[in-house]
């Protein structure tokens, strides 16, 4: 469950209170993980794997009461909310309300902060100075012409990073690159503090890293050199995947894809820097699209769908090679290894000691109606170095999965758990914890027995209902509670 998740009078869910709240639910059934998605701050489309940086947080997560209970907002201001939603994200009236309570905060900080909490401050703009110029210099020129599209729109000096036009920018906008680098300031000193406490409360957090970065970020503004684009960012190529049984023109992604050469040739720093920084952040890392360290689906500029791409070989051994005699033998890393998979892949992913993924949505597929017994994704099939769960941020939840199913396949499923219809959400979490994966994974919709309404994403589409489910109360059933509770101790589970 991402953190936006959460529930909260602000429309949002926050690094706040209920974040805390939630850290003691996942203690009181002794879970003790909790994945989330990326934590960087969302552009268009609101989607966490389109962020705008790899390295800034999302200013929207930011704990409002947190910051007037400091002093540098007024109870006033968290108190006179909107009318929100309950059960979703509406993120352009969440940015209308919390965007300018943001600033004026950050401005009341740089007037009133005391000597303590400014070499706090300080010590964190020092550390973080790598990253926090460029996003605080890229945020305000977003704002400015109202448009992260830097390639297309924002004039060829600044377009092209021209030193004396960035340099200009910076002094004529100081007072509001300030402001940014306070909000990033906000936001990773509460996130630390609940990272602490998770770590503290026995939970472990499994961040998230989308392989890929945004054309409009920061990451492709600064680093045009790491990716296949030319020096004013016209992309040369486009990520994506081949037609599959899923789509007969597969899905073109559009991100630009990276220029492996260049990155070699500065010994993957830009990945070390962003591995490194992901790992301060959370304990665990999931990577996104992991096959596409062995081979990318690279499709040219100015296609309309993915059909006429090719595979481009990636120098992932190499990469992760570097990153070990940087970061240690021992990385803690989960490889999304999901869809065709082939053995350059599998053998990436297995001499590197990462845990692929088993997702028990996927493991009910039938030949002439009778049950693939071969399926790996069936728990019977698991192995240990996997993770395996119910499903995913990108399925259904297991009850909208399993009411959408035929009624031979629902026959077939209730026959394996040996339950009836309103069981199979139980009966899969049940075969899911006495797997021999090595750890094991439900979404918060599952733990609730939500249907289709819950469900958090559907991949290749936009819409405001992707990235905007929210958990309406963390008063959770005891019953609820205990019956995970008991699954986690009778299976083993308890770390």
């Amino acid at each position: 469950m991402h953190p936006t998740s959460l529930p909260s009078n602000h429309g949002i869910g926050s690094l706040g209170e209920e974040l805390f709240e939630f850290i003691d639910l996942l203690h009181a059934a002794h879970v003790r993980l909790w994945q989330i998605l990326p934590l960087g701050p969302t552009g268009w489309g609101d989607s966490p794997y389109a962020a705008r940086s790899s390295f800034a947080g999302n200013e929207l997560l930011i704990d409002l009461k947190g910051l007037a209970f400091d002093g540098y907002l007024d109870v006033e201001d968290v108190l006179a909310v909107p009318a929100f939603p309950v059960t979703r994200v509406d993120y352009a009236l969440v940015r209308a309300y919390k965007e300018p309570l943001l600033e004026k905060a950050a401005r009341g900080f740089i007037r009133e902060a005391d000597d303590g909490e400014r070499s706090n401050y300080d010590a964190f703009v020092a550390e973080n100075h790598w990253w926090l110029e460029d996003w605080a210099l890229y945020a305000v020129l977003v704002k400015e012409f109202g448009d992260s599209r830097w390639f297309s729109t924002w004039p060829k000096a600044l377009r092209l990073r021209d030193a004396k036009a960035t340099s200009r920018a910076a002094k004529e906008h100081r007072a509001a690159i300030e402001v940014v680098k306070v909000i990033q300031y906000f936001f990773f000193s509460q996130w630390r503090k609940a990272k602490t406490y998770a770590n503290t409360r026995g939970v472990s957090i499994i961040g998230d890293i989308p392989i890929f970065v945004a054309p409009d970020s920061c990451d492709a503004w600064v680093n045009r050199h790491l990716l296949k684009m030319d020096e004013s960012g016209r992309q040369s190529a486009q990520s994506g995947v081949p037609p599959d049984a899923f789509s007969d023109s597969g899905q073109l992604w559009g991100n630009p894809v990276y220029d492996w050469p260049a990155h070699q040739s500065e010994g993957f720093a830009w990945w070390i820097d962003r591995i490194t920084e992901t790992l301060k952040r959370c304990d665990l890392i999931r990577i996104d699209h992991f096959r596409g360290f062995a081979a990318y689906w690279e499709v040219p500029e100015g296609e309309e769908s993915a059909i006429n791409g090719t595979w481009v070989k990636a120098p992932g051994d190499e990469l992760f090679a570097a990153l070990r005699s940087k970061l240690g033998d021992d990385l803690p890393i989960i490889a999304e290894d999901l869809g065709v998979i082939t053995e350059d892949v599998e053998e990436l992913r297995d001499s590197n000691n990462f845990p692929g993924m088993k997702i028990l949505q996927f493991a009910f597929n039938l030949k002439d109606g009778v049950l693939d017994t071969t399926n790996a994704y069936l728990p019977h099939n698991a192995i240990y170095d996997s993770i395996i769960y119910t499903g995913t941020h990108d399925n259904n939840t297991t009850r909208g999965w399993y009411e959408s199913l035929d009624s031979t396949t629902k026959d077939v499923v209730r026959r394996y758990l040996e339950c009836p219809d309103e069981a199979v959400v139980w009966q899969l979490i049940r075969q899911m914890l006495l797997s021999v994966s090595k750890d094991a994974i439900l979404p918060m919709q599952d733990w609730l027995e939500l249907g289709g309404e819950g469900r958090m994403n559907v991949p290749s589409t936009v819409g405001s209902s992707n990235w905007s489910w929210r958990l309406e109360s963390l008063a959770i059933e005891p019953w609820r509670i205990g019956r995970l509770r008991s699954l986690i101790e009778l299976t083993g589970r308890l770390g």
